[in-house]
């Protein structure tokens, strides 16, 4: 086996030495996988990998060591190696074979190509020449008939045919080479092939051993599987029980459920019906009460109608006297007027004077009627005020216990009030009745102020303190209060003293300070005075329409106005003038009757509000006051006229009446006049405040009539401004009771359809009015106002409808009656103010019409819309209810008389009968010069006013013609069309804008259009609305290139044309394409769609007229060439086109590829993602508002029971007890808000730009996916334009860019809709390209990648196919993926070689594929040692002591490096390899394999010799490692040896280094020499005990050392050879009793004699240190060649112990040929 064994290693040694001696010629490239290489990658050597079979040998050999003995376990282990060996050779040698047979077809492959294309070559040179030579003929047959143009073009032909052949023999040579270079190759190939074809034999039998090795294991292996399916079967046939029982089980309650629901559906049906005849009951019952309340609401309607004929008949009675007096009195003083004229008086002045004189007294009896409304208000004030005291009292009671309140109090409190009302309405003297009128003033100011208030405050706090005293607790103990109280129990007459004297001082604080009322008559000399003593000029102190901020000076004289001298003493102001009035006054002293005093009074406002007062003195007679009255700007509106009578009027008269809209006061505001059918506001007022006197009389019925007779003598007396108001008010209503009694029975008068007749604006109002009025007035005003007005639009409002009235002016409002239909007519109108102070002022008008005998029974005729210059007719039908016959005479205007005829133009209407005339329009175009006034040229409508003049008739009876002119016109925007320019492989489309202009729809249509020019839409037919206007689409398609004037005619539905010219220009582009639209499928976002079009060039003759030809227009004809092309599809668009840009020459075409890829947008994936971010800091605040809300309700629940625990129990005497509950809410706030955790404002959220968000994100990946499961359908057209070369760039100037004419550019338009992606990735943020990035060669990285269906549908998955001798693999298969299921893929990248890698795998579905981009780089690692190999030598020591050595790794690549340091002895089967299979150091053939020895000698321990650390790791980047070897022996002996070897994670050698040392027992030793014998002790059973004594005791015999020396004849002379041994100590770490080594040599003469010189022959070697000993062998004179010196002289070591080597100096002389290698 060693003779195969040899040959075959011989064989793989030619086979790299092959490789050596043929370098790779050229790259060759693998049409199977695409990689390109060389012939040395091809048949580069991997390091071999363990097999199934090694680790089978391996455990071939355990067995066989442990069945058999030692020497059959070394020979079992032996053939177990050698059949591993046989193996990976097999393999190895396999392997190199294939790749020789690739690289011979390959080199084959490339001859037969090479031939082929010599072969093509060829042919087409003899095809040039013979084109050449058909030129050259053209050419002399052009010359002879002298046509130079075909000259030129044929020259430049041959000169095209000359370049081409001279390029194709170029090409023929340079193919012919490779030819032959490749043929060379390929026999070298086969030479070699022939030489390895017996090795070939040997592989193909070993093959066969291994086959059948491999069935036999496959067999076993089948049988397990076997075993194990019968297993699995059974299992499964259990499991199948399993689920057969589980389904039966299943069905059986599936059974009992149904059964079940059926039983409790019949119950369920049985209750529904039940509930469905309830319901039916129901409706039927509700539909019989709706019947009734139907006809209940019928007959009230009768009832209504009755009762509004009834009050129609009474009003008309009334007006009718109403008229008859205001006649008599017109009459009256008509009469008197004369009288007076002709007695010679100013009857003016006369009459005006007496309506003063009325007016006077009308006012005077309306202050009457205001003062005794007055009385009726104090009485009802009175009556509330004593209801309030009780509610006080009742309110007072619940707040504190009776028992805390004495008796005395309590009497007191409920006496009090029947006092006061008793002073208030007794009667008094009247010398005190002006200080009660004063007292009661004041009293009543400020209750009438404040008892609105108090009611609301008392009226809302009253359950507040009820619901507060029962929640009250009683205190546990007794405190001082108590006792207080007590105290004051004890004395009730006391408290009851106090009391009344704080109600006394109360009462006396009204009147003047210091002065007490004068109690009885007051008699001066004899005279009783009544009255006041001072009178002030003026009465009252006005100050009218102030102004916030002025300043106001009043000067007052005081009169003193009693029978004697008086004094006058100033008190002071009200308490609500003080901050505003400052008064001047100095007493003047005494003063004497009918002697006056001055005083000013300041007034300086501070705020917008009605201010009342007076100035309070003291005299000698009494106290005395001045009124104070401060009002701020007001508005005082009245009317001259409330009630307008018109009369009795003929139908279609017009009469006007005006209204004087008076403002008396100081303060502008806005009015607006408006009708209303309904009863006025002041009527509601009115009805409400006769039910609350109603009731106020009612109450005051309960008093005493000396209370009534009392207050009405007061009430006389008074003469305050309230009374006066009271007294106004009363006499308003009173004057307005007629009128809103006559308004109340009009309004009931009013029926819908009335209603419904009327027309225009004031119709509209008054509908408006009445809503509001209704909805205002409640529901006292509904039944009246159900029914609308039977007033009509006869009465209307003048041209003032609104406006503002200013301070102290007018306006006039004019009233105009038209009537329209006989009968009375009546309205009111109500003038609403802006300011809310004024009330509304109504004003009724009045009116009556009578009827003429004859009358056009249609007083408006419509002819609607009419069209120029075309007749329309209509009958003119006369009614008559006269008794006899009249003739009619028609009359048209002048101005219409050439448009309009009415036929016949008189006649005669018979008694009770109609006439019908014809009416005959025929409008022209002079319509709007004829008749202006008539015509309105901007709307086109047109009123014509006619008459119809009755015999005997003064007023004719009108009637109108009505209708609206408009033309036929039909317009478009422009006369005009250009199409421009137009390539006959496209269409230009053009709008215009057709306009009808007339009112009426019309038909039209574009007829006779041209072959080569569309209409749309509808190919140009459709119908126009009035004053439509419809975009039309002219489409211009050019057949040749030429240019082209035509006209389009537009015809209309009356046969009227409207042309439109048009011209354009066509253009031939000198290429074309072959799809000028492309329409792409649904495409997924994600995916992509291609289409495939070519750019064709048919121009290749200019011969206009076999075929057309490339120009523009009439222009000249584009010259025959190649043209460039360039496509321009849209920047950042989802089209790409391959090429876009390229060359065509004649006569071919060029492929340009389209595709589509949808994609979206990365602005909108931005923003979706700020849209998910503040959606979920909405979800995230609004959970946190909720825990904190949750949160607040639990501690305010805790606060509030804490706050309810320390309540007070009681209050303290004399002090009122403040409202507790709000109070303990705004305690209980204040604590939540204290302890409630921060709310979303303290961290608002800010929404964060979208352009901030990172294209890597995760924001950004949830937003593209969120995108991606909405993405909605949509389409997408694109138009690409094609720009066209009109040639090549010159030829000297090659770079520069060729002329593009933008006539000639095509257009290819695109149809892409995108769809949503049935599959997305749902890992690595949706990222469709996987990157490895750097992955060191024969490394392993796997990825994953996740996708999801996202459809409704499942989805069959399936992926293209890898490459497979490339880098990228998928580790698991594809499966079924249902609606909304993912699959995990899995991926691997192991680069082979240190290159960068890119490949796409495809992911397909039934509706789209899913590209998935792999790329990585190949890094082929880089690690240094900064030992480079060989011997690392530790030298010698002592035993038991150890020494280290660092050497230092260093990452040179780009990546991380893996590596692991191995050593030799630490591997399987190291000891077989370094015991008996090694050969010994003598035995070995040179000092070559000295250096590749194996493990020496090892430890007696079975420890390792040289330990390593580490002896692995990875080592950044540029980084370095240290590595440290340590030689640590355990026992004596020279051969120390190991192999270090660093390798990295491909199985790649860094380098291999060979680890020596030596151990010795003692410091002394000796190197050098020759070796002697085979190093046996590694190998040897370990020392026993007693030998190691018996050693010591006997004399140790000497050491051996053989030093060989070689001499050299040279030149007739010889050499002298020189050897060296070194004697060294060894520096250790133990206590020696010897530091040094001493040596010495004897028998020195013996060696001098035979030529031997010994250079030290003694010395001494330091600790650490050697010395070296050289020894000089000159060879004597007569030494023959070959001829062999021996002699042996002692060497004596003494250092701890002395040793003695016997070194043999064995000495040779040869001669120089023989071995010069070996010559020192």
């Amino acid at each position: 086996m060693d003779v195969p064994a040899r040959d075959s290693s011989s064989e793989e040694v030619s086979i790299s030495s092959f490789h050596s001696e043929y370098p790779p010629v050229d790259t060759w490239k693998d049409e199977e996988t695409g990689d390109e290489g060389t012939r040395a990658e091809t048949f580069r050597e991997d390091p071999a990998q363990p097999t199934d079979a090694a680790e089978l040998s391996l455990e071939l050999d355990a067995t066989n060591c442990v069945d058999n003995d030692d020497d059959l376990g070394e020979d079992g282990g032996r053939s177990g190696k050698k059949s591993y060996a046989e193996t990976a050779r097999m393999f190895k040698l396999r392997r190199n074979l294939d790749q020789l047979d690739c690289f011979h077809r390959q080199k084959e492959h490339n001859v037969l190509k090479a031939r082929e294309e010599l072969k093509v070559c060829r042919l087409h040179i003899s095809e040039l020449e013979r084109q050449r030579a058909r030129v050259e003929e053209e050419i002399e047959q052009q010359k002879e008939d002298d046509n130079s143009a075909a000259v030129f073009r044929l020259r430049a032909q041959h000169k095209r045919l000359c370049q081409e052949l001279q390029q194709e023999e170029e090409l023929e040579s340079h193919v012919a080479t490779t030819l032959r270079e490749h043929e060379l190759e390929m026999c070298q190939v086969e030479v070699e092939m022939g030489r390895f074809s017996l090795l070939r034999v040997e592989v193909q039998e070993e093959e066969q051993a291994y086959q059948a090795l491999q069935a036999q294991r496959g067999e076993a292996r089948l049988q397990k599987e076997y075993t194990s399916t019968q297993s699995l079967q059974l299992r499964t046939q259990c499991l199948k029980a399993r689920q057969a029982a589980t389904q039966k089980e299943e069905e059986t309650d599936y059974q009992r459920t149904t059964e079940l629901a059926q039983a409790s559906r019949q119950k369920a049906a049985l209750y529904l019906k039940e509930t469905i005849n309830r319901m039916h009951r129901e409706e039927a019952e509700n539909e019989q009460q709706n019947r009734g309340l139907r006809q209940k609401r019928m007959q009230a309607v009768l009832s209504l109608k009755a009762n509004i004929a009834c009050t129609q008949e009474s009003l008309r009675a009334q007006q009718t006297r109403a008229r008859a007096q205001a006649w008599r009195q017109e009459e009256e003083e008509r009469q008197l007027r004369e009288s007076l004229q002709t007695q010679g008086i100013n009857s003016t002045k006369y009459m005006y004077q007496q309506k003063k004189l009325q007016e006077f007294h009308r006012k005077k009896e309306e202050f009457q009627e205001k003062q005794k409304s007055k009385r009726v208000e104090i009485v009802s004030k009175l009556l509330l005020e004593e209801e309030l005291l009780e509610r006080r009292k009742r309110h007072h009671a619940l707040l504190f216990p009776p028992t805390q309140v004495s008796r005395g109090e309590r009497m007191a409190g409920q006496e009090r009030s029947p006092e006061k009302l008793h002073q208030s309405l007794d009667p008094q003297p009247a010398g005190t009745k002006e200080e009660e009128r004063k007292r009661q003033d004041t009293v009543f100011s400020d209750s009438s102020s404040s008892s609105e208030l108090s009611d609301q405050e008392e009226s809302m706090d009253l359950e507040e303190e009820q619901g507060l005293t029962d929640s009250l607790a009683q205190p546990e103990f007794t405190g001082l209060w108590d006792q207080t109280r007590q105290v004051h129990q004890s004395t009730p007459n006391e408290d009851a003293k106090s009391l009344q004297s704080r109600a006394e001082r109360r009462d006396m604080s009204l009147l003047p300070v210091g002065k007490q009322p004068v109690a009885g008559k007051r008699v001066i000399q004899g005279k009783e005075f009544k009255g006041s003593p001072f009178i002030s000029k003026p009465e009252i102190i006005l100050f009218k329409d102030f102004d916030v901020g002025q300043v106001y000076k009043k000067k007052v004289t005081l009169t003193n106005v009693s029978y004697t001298t008086n004094y006058c003493k100033f008190l002071g102001v009200t308490m609500d003038l003080m901050d505003f009035i400052s008064i001047s006054f100095e007493p003047p002293g005494p003063i004497s009757a009918g002697m006056a005093c001055d005083m000013q009074v300041i007034f300086q406002p501070m705020m917008n509000k009605d201010l009342k007062g007076e100035v309070q003195f003291v005299s000698a007679a009494g106290p005395f006051s001045v009124p104070i009255r401060c009002t701020i700007k007001k508005c005082d509106l009245s009317v001259d006229i409330d009630l307008i009578v018109f009369g009795t009027h003929v139908v279609g008269q017009t009469i006007s009446r005006a209204i004087t809209l008076t403002n008396k006061g100081a303060l502008g505001t806005c009015f607006t006049l408006v009708s209303s059918p309904c009863p006025s506001l002041a009527q509601s007022q009115l009805q409400a405040q006769t039910h609350a006197l109603s009731e106020a009389s009612s109450a005051s019925t309960e008093l005493s009539q000396e209370r009534s007779t009392s207050i009405a003598a007061a009430s006389d007396s008074q003469e305050s401004p309230a009374s006066r108001e009271s007294g106004e008010l009363k006499s308003e209503r009173k004057s307005q009771e007629p009128l809103l009694v006559s308004d109340s029975k009009q309004s009931g008068a009013q029926t819908p359809a009335v209603l419904e007749t009327l027309g225009g604006v004031e119709a509209a109002s008054g509908r408006r009015s009445l809503a509001s009025e209704q909805q205002e007035g409640g529901p006292a005003l509904k039944a009246s106002t159900e029914e609308p007005s039977d007033s009509s639009s006869d009465i209307t409002i003048g041209e003032v409808r609104e406006g503002e009235v200013g301070p102290f002016e007018s306006v006039k409002l004019e009233i105009v009656f038209t009537p329209t239909v006989p009968g009375e007519a009546k309205l009111d109108f109500h003038i609403k103010f802006s300011d809310p102070t004024c009330e509304p002022i109504s004003i009724g008008v009045r009116g009556t019409a009578v009827c003429v005998p004859v009358w056009v029974a249609q007083p408006s005729i419509v002819l609607k819309i009419c069209m120029f210059d075309r007749l329309y007719q209509d009958s003119i039908v006369v009614q008559s209810r006269a008794s006899t016959a009249l003739r009619l005479t028609f009359k048209v205007c002048p101005e219409l008389r050439n448009h309009m005829e009415i036929l016949p133009k008189t006649g005669y209407i018979q008694a009770r009968s109609s006439f019908n005339a014809k009416l005959k329009f025929l409008p022209r175009r002079s319509l709007f010069e004829d008749a202006k006034t008539f015509f309105d040229s901007e709307t086109g409508v047109l009123e014509v006013p006619l008459t119809v003049q009755v015999a005997d008739q003064v007023r004719p009876v009108p009637f109108t013609v009505h209708a609206v002119i408009t033309s036929s016109d039909l317009c478009f925007d422009r006369t005009e069309v250009d199409f421009g320019y137009c390539s006959i492989y496209e269409s230009v489309k053009t709008s215009v804008r057709l306009t009808n202009l007339t009112l009426l729809p019309q038909d039209f249509g574009f007829l006779s259009i041209p072959q080569f020019v569309q209409v749309q839409p509808n190919d140009g037919f459709g119908t126009l609305l009035p004053l439509e206007t419809l975009e039309v689409d002219l489409i211009f398609s050019a057949k040749k290139a030429g240019e082209y004037s035509f006209q389009l005619n537009c015809k209309s539905g009356i046969n009227r044309d409207f042309p439109l010219s048009c011209r354009a220009v066509g253009v031939h582009p000198p290429l074309e394409l072959s799809h000028s639209l492309v329409q792409f499928g649904a495409t997924a976002v994600g995916d992509c769609s291609t289409a495939v079009l070519h750019v064709v060039n048919a121009h290749t003759s200019l011969n206009e007229f076999t075929h057309p030809v490339p120009r523009i227009g009439r222009d000249a004809v584009a010259p025959v060439g190649p043209r460039l092309f360039a496509f321009t599809p849209p920047e950042n668009s989802e089209i790409s086109l391959t090429p876009r840009t390229g060359k065509v020459l004649p006569g071919q075409r060029c492929l340009v590829q389209v595709t589509f890829r949808p994609r979206l947008c990365d602005q909108a994936i931005r923003e979706e993602a700020v849209r998910l971010l503040c959606r979920s800091e909405e979800l995230r605040l609004h959970e946190l508002e909720r825990v904190t809300k949750a949160e607040g309700n639990r501690k305010g629940g805790e606060q509030e029971g804490l706050c309810k625990r320390e309540a007070p129990t009681a209050p303290q005497k004399g002090k009122k007890l403040p409202p507790p509950r709000p109070q303990a809410k705004q305690t209980l706030k204040e604590k939540i808000s204290k302890v409630s955790i921060s709310p979303k404002t303290d961290s608002p959220f800010r929404a964060p730009n979208p352009a901030d968000i990172q294209s890597g994100s995760e924001e950004y990946a949830v937003g593209r996916a969120s995108l991606l499961h909405s993405f909605p359908e949509h389409y997408s057209r694109y138009v690409i334009p094609c720009f066209v070369s009109d040639g090549e760039p010159p030829q000297s100037d090659p770079q520069a860019q060729p002329s593009c004419s933008p006539l000639n550019t095509l257009y290819l338009e695109l149809h892409c809709p995108a769809v949503r992606p049935p599959l997305v990735v749902a890992s690595s943020n949706g990222q469709t390209t996987i990157n490895y990035h750097q992955v060191a060669v024969g490394q392993k990285v796997v990825k994953k990648l996740t996708v999801q269906n996202i459809s409704q549908e499942a989805l069959e998955l399936r992926s293209s196919v890898l490459d497979l001798s490339g880098p990228f693999s998928l580790l698991n298969a594809l499966r079924r993926l249902g609606p909304g299921a993912t699959h995990t893929l899995l991926l691997a990248f192991s680069p082979a070689l240190g290159k960068r890698y890119r490949e796409t795998v495809e992911i397909h579905s039934p509706n789209m594929t899913l590209e998935i981009t792999l790329c990585g780089v190949g890094v082929d690692p880089l690690l240094t040692s900064s030992h480079q190999g060989g011997l690392m030598d530790f030298g010698y020591m002592l035993e038991k002591e150890k020494a280290s050595q660092v050497f230092k790794l260093q990452n040179t690549s780009s990546l991380a490096v893996r590596f692991s340091v191995l050593l030799h002895s630490l591997s399987l089967g190291c000891k077989a390899l370094s015991g008996a299979d090694s050969f010994p150091a003598l035995l070995s053939p040179g000092p070559e394999e000295q250096t590749h020895s194996t493990v020496g000698t090892q430890n007696y321990s079975g420890q390792s010799v040289f330990n390593v650390t580490p002896i692995e790791g990875t080592i950044a980047p540029g980084k370095s490692q240290d590595i440290t070897v340590t030689f640590l022996p355990d026992h004596e002996s020279l051969h120390y040896s190991d192999i270090l070897k660093v390798e990295l994670m491909n199985k790649s050698t860094v380098c291999v280094m060979v680890l020596k040392g030596a151990a010795r027992s003692h410091i002394m030793y000796l190197c050098g020499g020759d070796p002697l014998a085979v190093p046996t002790d590694a190998v040897h059973p370990l020392p026993a005990s007693g030998d190691s004594e018996h050693t010591v005791d006997c004399e140790k015999p000497p050491l051996p050392v053989l030093l060989t020396l070689r001499g050299v004849y040279r030149e007739g002379a010889m050499s002298p050879a020189a050897r060296e041994l070194e004697v060294g100590c060894i520096c250790s770490t133990q206590p020696m009793a010897k530091k040094n080594v001493e040596f010495s040599w004897e028998g020195l003469q013996t060696l001098q004699q035979r030529g031997f010189t010994v250079e030290p022959t003694r010395g001494t070697v330091d600790a650490g240190h050697r010395r070296t000993i050289t020894v000089i062998w000159t060879p004597p004179c007569g030494l023959k060649p070959n001829e062999v010196v021996q002699v042996c002289a002692p060497l004596t070591l003494r250092g701890d112990e002395t040793e003695v080597y016997s070194v043999t100096l064995l000495a040779l002389a040869s001669r120089a040929s023989q071995d010069p290698s070996h010559t020192n």
